[in-house]
């Protein structure tokens, strides 16, 4: 689709929305667009194709247009599902499988697009308000039918897939400030009114406020709507207000995001064609720990402190918050970020890992993940309560992670909830004093983990109560690199960096710790042998041939025999695996000879003339050797000798047949107890190999199509020449007669 058109087809789509907002509003628009994809089939997150785009802040509205296009039209009908997430690529679970026990999900929508009869297929979605920053998403095929595909002999369809992006942003929004009214008149058409406010770091609560509503109609209640926050998600996690309802139009909003902006919408409600008039304000109360103190006295305190924790590096006493001041509601207690490597954070406390917990405030720490790069791995936060600061309390400390704003009021609501989003809740005893905590992808944002004591009913004792909980935080590509079942692969998009793992041995799951369809190790070790001593059946075929004379011919059965075993030792994706040397020297070899393999057996076949026999080996096999280098899985790098080798067996028996005037090869017994066996063999190993083999069953088929290309070399090897004496073994161990024509050597 052509850029031009798409442009004048966003604007067109647009300019009905941007009248329905206000007409004494001014609009700029933009557009964004990303190359397309090929789309692949999904079995794990590499098959998915990422695309990013960065929305700018005070936007109205914005339309994605969603193009997915084929290169057949008669593929059957398939599904694209696209995921859309903001702040962080999406975490999806297509086939169901399990995360590993520590691990929350966090949730992303998605939409599926339809192929039916059509090359392609346009779908648009419009999202109102949308939070500014980086949308991510992710689009894939259905899950993977796991057939092995190989190239040239399966006819594929290419899915292809492109995102465009229109934006709507308004131009002037007023700014509210806290505790100072602003007067507006809505009047129909221009039925709605946009404002935004600036939220400050520790804004313990916010409550914005509508009052004087009058309306140049009959009186009654406010014909108003008011929506605070923006969509980062669908269903939308907005705040919204009906002022004709109740009779105050008032929204309370604890933990709001901190040092962020809120947008406001004020619209008139449905059917209500008078002018509306009102006045918006805001209250904040804040809380913030420390006390207050000049610049130079807290450069000196800071001073004093990396001394302190210098001398004393090992000393396990807790964490000291700074100094709590009257009317604070929190401890905070600071945090180091130690940037490692790529995707690889580590916080640590300034002076010890131990962070005391009380009844009385929450102890706060900021994990600072505000950069893109911090958003494409997995956040582990991991606890230890010291049952022994706990003494005989049955008290339980209650942690929260949350993004953007701390919960400050854990003792009275007991839950993870902020103004606009749902944290994550952990809860240590004694009973239970260990536990964690791991977020795949976790949004670029100030994330906040929140801890304090909860104590039971009537117990004074435990307000007095401050236990100790050990913190331990860090950002890696994956969970544990992985484990023992999977590899942590890195992945690029533009400038973008994100990680995620590759499963072997039939393990699943995001972190490879699903082992419902697991292969054991003795399943691992039998699979191994079975591709590596099928590989053995070449031993009867070098055998025939050094018994018919065919050296050269049993020296690449031999190279061919000796190359596979190595490399499909080598290519086990567990524990059952032996490498001798690089993997990819093995594969070359393997490929290689295998295709030289069937290039000199069917020469051999051909009965040509010594000299031109091997001049055609020679000059077959350098040929071979280039395409092997240059497409070592392409199926014409097989075919292609194979059918000039048929081609010269063909002429050669042709030419032989009519000289004789007799069918060549003339024996009926070679046909039928050498020559249909051997073809047999070889078709039914080539249908194994192009149309059965699939992922699950590759130890079974691929082992039978070693053994089954084995026995028909055996087979269709000829006869040796006439003119050759059978073997001699008592020449062969070095003996000879003492006499010869009657005379002594």
């Amino acid at each position: 689709m052509a850029l031009p058109y798409l442009l004048i087809l966003g604007i067109i789509h647009f300019l009905p929305a941007a009248r329905s907002l206000s007409s004494d509003v001014v609009y700029t628009s933009e557009f964004y667009s990303q190359i397309p994809q090929q789309l692949s089939f999904y079995s794990w997150y590499g098959n998915a194709r990422l695309f990013q785009f960065r929305v700018p802040p005070d936007t109205a509205l914005l339309r994605w247009l969603l193009q997915a296009s084929r290169d057949k039209a008669d593929c059957g009908d398939v599904e694209i599902t696209v995921h859309f997430r903001h702040g962080a690529p999406p975490v999806i679970n297509p086939l169901g499988t399990a995360f590993s026990p520590a691990t929350r999900v966090p949730y992303s929508f998605n939409m599926p697009l339809t192929f039916t009869n059509s090359l392609n297929n346009n779908t648009f979605l419009n999202i109102t308000n949308p939070e500014p920053g980086d949308w991510y998403i992710v689009a894939h095929l259905p899950k993977d039918p796991e057939k092995i595909q190989i190239q040239g002999f399966t006819s594929t369809c290419k899915y292809f897939f492109q995102p465009d992006l229109f934006i709507l942003r308004e131009v002037g929004i007023p700014i509210l400030q806290a505790g100072a009214p602003m007067q507006k008149t809505l009047s129909p058409p221009g039925s709605s009114a946009n404002f935004k406010m600036f939220i400050p770091e520790y804004t313990q609560d916010l409550r914005l406020q509508l009052q004087n509503c009058t309306s140049d109609s009959t009186p009654g209640p406010c014909p108003l709507l008011v929506t605070v926050g923006s969509v980062s998600e669908l269903p939308s996690i907005q705040r919204t207000v009906n002022c004709s309802e109740g009779p105050e139009c008032a929204i309370p909003l604890r933990s709001p995001p901190w040092g962020k902006w809120l947008n406001v919408l004020v619209e008139l409600s449905q059917g209500i064609n008078a002018s509306v008039s009102f006045e918006i304000v805001h209250q904040i109360s804040a809380c913030k720990p420390g006390k207050v103190v000049s610049r130079r006295s807290v450069f000196t305190l800071m001073e004093q402190e990396i001394l302190k924790a210098v001398k004393n590096a090992t000393d396990t006493n807790e964490t000291q918050p700074l100094a709590a001041r009257s009317g604070s509601c929190l401890h905070k207690y600071p945090l180091v970020r130690e940037d490692m490597d790529v995707v690889s954070v580590r916080f640590q406390s300034v002076k010890s890992p131990y962070v005391p917990v009380t009844a009385e405030m929450p102890s706060i720490m900021l994990l600072n993940l505000d950069s893109e790069m911090d958003s494409g791995g997995m956040l582990i936060v991991s606890l230890q309560l010291n049952k022994t600061t706990m003494g005989n309390s049955s008290a339980s400390v209650l942690a929260c992670l949350s993004a953007d704003s701390p919960v400050l009021a854990l003792n009275t609501s007991q839950n993870c909830t902020t103004a606009f989003s749902q944290g994550y809740a952990l809860l240590m005893n004694s009973s239970v004093p260990n536990i964690s905590l791991n977020l795949p992808y976790p949004v670029t944002a100030s994330w906040y983990l929140s801890m304090q004591l909860l104590c039971p009913l009537n117990d004074s004792d435990c307000q007095s109560l401050s236990p100790r909980v050990l913190f331990g935080s860090a950002l890696s590509p994956c969970e544990d690199n992985c484990g023992p079942n999977g590899d942590c692969r890195l992945f690029r998009r533009n400038s973008y960096l994100y990680a995620a793992c590759s499963c072997k041995s039939g393990w699943s799951g995001w972190s490879c710790t699903d082992s419902s369809k697991a292969l054991s190790y003795q399943q691992q070790l039998a699979a191994t042998l079975l591709l590596t001593l099928s590989n053995f059946m070449f031993v009867p075929t070098i055998i025939v041939a050094v018994y018919k004379f065919y050296f050269v011919e049993a020296a690449v059965y031999a190279y061919n025999m000796f190359f596979s075993t190595f490399y499909h030792a080598c290519d086990q994706p567990g524990e059952a695996v032996m490498c001798i040397m690089d993997y990819d020297t093995l594969q070359y070899c393997d490929f290689f000879g295998s295709v030289v393999s069937i290039w000199v057996t069917i020469l051999c076949m051909a009965r040509l003339k010594q000299h031109l026999k091997y001049v055609l080996f020679m000059l077959g096999t350098l040929l071979i050797a280039l395409s092997m280098q240059l497409d070592r899985r392409g199926i014409w790098n097989m075919l292609g000798p194979c059918l000039f080798a048929l081609v010269i067996l063909v002429i050669a028996w042709t030419y032989r047949g009519v000289r004789r005037r007799h069918c060549y090869p003339p024996s009926w017994k070679r046909w039928l107890f050498y020559l249909v066996p051997g073809i047999s063999l070889a078709l039914i190993a080539l249908a194994i190999y192009v149309f059965a083999q699939t992922n699950s069953n590759y130890f079974y088929t691929h082992s039978l199509w070693h053994i089954m290309v084995a026995g028909s070399v055996a087979f269709l090897l000829p006869p040796r020449d006439r003119n050759k004496k059978p073997w001699n073994f008592k020449q062969l161990l070095g003996c000879r007669p003492l006499y010869e024509g009657g005379e002594m050597f």
